[in-house]
C-alpha cells in the first residue's frame, strides 16, 4: 500500500513539474521573447493623437471605405529657397514655403506626371547646398551597398556619434555585403557654432562619415535632415538595396536587420517600407505640446500611415521617388507624417513588420534575450550602448537558452523551498 502511495505521489509530482515547465515556457514567449513597453502607454509618447475607437475600429473604417479619402491632405508647389531662408521665417528655424496651403487634393489627383517620367529627372542638391559632403563613398564601396544607415544627430553629440561608430553602425558589422553609415547634420549659429562647425569639420576628415547642408539645425527642422539623406542616396548611392534612418540615441540590432529581415539571400525589394506602422492616428491640436500640427498647416482629421521616426527601413528606389514627392508637398516640422504623406501621395502603404516588437520607439528593458531579436530600442546614453551592445555580442548564442535555463532553476528552487516548508 505504501508503495502505492509512494508511486503516485511521484507520478504527481513529475505531472506538477512538467506544468509548471509548460507555464514558464508561455510565460517567456510573453515576457522574455517579446520586448513591452515600459512606464506610460506606448501611443501617448508619440508626438500624434490616437483616433479614437481603438485599434480594431481604424482597421474597420480602413476596409469599408477607400484609401484615398483616408489620405487627403495638404499639397501646394514648393518654391525653391535660398540656402539661408531658413534663417528669415521663424526663431527656431523652420524653412516652410508661403504659399496658402490647399485641402483637399487626394493623392490620385496630384500625380501630374508619370512615376517613370519624375524618376527620369534630373536630382540637384536641393535649396541647401552640402558643406560637408562624401559623394564618393558608395562609389568606393564594394560590393555596391547592401545597407546605408543614415543617422539624424546634432554636433554637439559626438560621445553619440562615436559610440555608433564601435557598435550597431560599425560597417563591419555586414562589410561583405556594403555597409555605409552616414551622419546627418545641419549648422548651427554664433560663436559656439563656429567652434562646433570646425570640431564637426575635423571629425569629418578622420571618418568620411558626415553629410551636413547648409540650413539650421533645429528640431522643427528634422525634415529638412531627412530629406537631405534621401537627396544624398538618390544622387550618389541610387543602386542601394536598402536604406535605414534613425537616431543617434537609438540601439539598433544590425544584424537581425540586415539577416532576418532584409535578408541579403533574396532579391532586394521595390517600393517596400517598413518600421513601427502608425495607422490611424490624428494630429495633435494641443497648442501647448511639442508636437502641436496647426489646422492651418494640416487641416485633416487623420494622418496617413506613417512610421516612427525613430527608426525605419526602405528599399533604396523609395529614396528617389519620397524626395520627388516632397518637391511639390509642404514642409511639416513632424518628420515622420511628413514622410508619411510623402508615401501617401505615391501610393504605397507602408508594410507592417513580421514582428510588432522589432521596431520599438520606446526604451525596452534590456536583456540579451529580447535584444537579439528586435531591431530598435529609444532612449540611450552612449556608455548604456557600449555596455549592452558588447554584452549582446558575448551573449546572444545562447542568450535566451541561458535566460530559460534560469528561470526554470529559479522556479524549481522556490518549489523545493515550498516542499521543505510543508
Amino acid at each position: 500500500m505504501q508503495w502505492r502511495r509512494r508511486h503516485c505521489c511521484t507520478h504527481t509530482a513529475k505531472l506538477l513539474y512538467l506544468l509548471s515547465l509548460l507555464g514558464l515556457l508561455v510565460f517567456l514567449v510573453h515576457q522574455v521573447w517579446l520586448p513591452r513597453l515600459t512606464g506610460m502607454p506606448w501611443w501617448r509618447s508619440h508626438p500624434v493623437v490616437y483616433g479614437g475607437g481603438g485599434l480594431h475600429a481604424i482597421k474597420a473604417k480602413l476596409n469599408t471605405s477607400s484609401q484615398q479619402s483616408m489620405w487627403r491632405f495638404v499639397i501646394v508647389p514648393r518654391p525653391t529657397l535660398r540656402a539661408d531662408a531658413n534663417s528669415s521665417h521663424e526663431k527656431d528655424g523652420v524653412a516652410s514655403p508661403q504659399a496658402d496651403p490647399r485641402f483637399g487634393n487626394n493623392v490620385a489627383t496630384n500625380t501630374s506626371q508619370s512615376e517613370e517620367g519624375d524618376l527620369s529627372s534630373t536630382i540637384t542638391h536641393g535649396p541647401f547646398p552640402y558643406i560637408i559632403n562624401e559623394p564618393d563613398k558608395c562609389v568606393e564601396s564594394r560590393p555596391v551597398p547592401f545597407l546605408v544607415m543614415l543617422i539624424a544627430t546634432e554636433a554637439r553629440k559626438v560621445e553619440a556619434r562615436n559610440a555608433i561608430r564601435q557598435t550597431w553602425g560599425n560597417e563591419s558589422v555586414a562589410l561583405a555585403l556594403g555597409f555605409i553609415r552616414l551622419f546627418m547634420l545641419g549648422k548651427n549659429e554664433g560663436e559656439l557654432g563656429l567652434l562646433q562647425q570646425r570640431m564637426l569639420e575635423a571629425e569629418s576628415q578622420r571618418h568620411h562619415d558626415i553629410i551636413q547642408q547648409d540650413f539650421l539645425d533645429s528640431y522643427k527642422n528634422l525634415t529638412i535632415k531627412t530629406l537631405m539623406g534621401l537627396n544624398w542616396v538618390a544622387m550618389h548611392c541610387p543602386r542601394a538595396s536598402y536604406v535605414m534612418k534613425t537616431d543617434s540615441d537609438m540601439f539598433v540590432n544590425t544584424e537581425y536587420l540586415i539577416y532576418k529581415l532584409l535578408r541579403p539571400e533574396q532579391k532586394p525589394k521595390k517600393n517596400y517600407f517598413t518600421g513601427n506602422n502608425m495607422r490611424g492616428f490624428a494630429p495633435n491640436r494641443n497648442k501647448n505640446s511639442k508636437w502641436y500640427m496647426p489646422p492651418e498647416l494640416y487641416p485633416s482629421e487623420k494622418y496617413p500611415t506613417f512610421c516612427s521616426g525613430t527608426g525605419y527601413v526602405f528599399s533604396g528606389d523609395l529614396a528617389r521617388k519620397i524626395y520627388r514627392a516632397s518637391l511639390s508637398i509642404r514642409h511639416l516640422h513632424l518628420e515622420d507624417v511628413y514622410v508619411g504623406i510623402c508615401l501617401a501621395k505615391l501610393r504605397i502603404e507602408p508594410t507592417p513588420p513580421p514582428n510588432e516588437f522589432l521596431f520599438n520607439h520606446w526604451r525596452v528593458s534590456y536583456s540579451s534575450c529580447k535584444y537579439s531579436h528586435l531591431i530598435t530600442s529609444h532612449g540611450f546614453h552612449p556608455n548604456e550602448l557600449l555596455k549592452y551592445w558588447h554584452h549582446l555580442q558575448s551573449t546572444k548564442r545562447s542568450a535566451c537558452i541561458n535566460t530559460f535555463k534560469d528561470r526554470v532553476g529559479r522556479a524549481h528552487s522556490k518549489r523545493m523551498n515550498g516542499r521543505r516548508q510543508a
